[in-house]
């Protein structure tokens, strides 16, 4: 599942459920035609239609917002030279971020 499309993940969830293109699209505030076009991979996927998703076809969150932000950081960096080592750096500023905010 990793290098499947989040739109079309969304997709076959739907499908599965055999919800309409018109329900989920309600569901998440958009018209149909953009639903198609985020399943189709057309359009992006937002990151607050994540927990709408989840909790719609009851699925984890945490693997959706993993696959969202996989792919977000692989398009950014899919050019880099550096990759591998910018994930190290941010690796290791995250850390140095989340210790510096549980302190707060």
């Amino acid at each position: 599942m990793q290098t499947e499309n989040l739109g079309d993940y969304i997709r076959q969830l739907r499908e599965q459920a055999e919800m309409p293109l018109r329900k989920l699209a309600a569901l998440l505030d958009i018209d149909q035609s953009t639903l198609s076009k985020l399943e189709r991979g057309e359009r992006p996927v937002s990151r607050q239609m994540l927990p709408i998703i989840a909790k719609t076809f009851k699925v984890d969150e945490k693997e959706l917002v993993i696959k969202f932000m996989s792919k977000q950081v692989a398009y950014q960096l899919a050019d880099e030279k550096y990759a591998k080592d910018i994930l190290i750096a941010a690796e290791e500023e995250i850390k140095y971020l989340t210790k510096k905010n549980s302190k707060k």
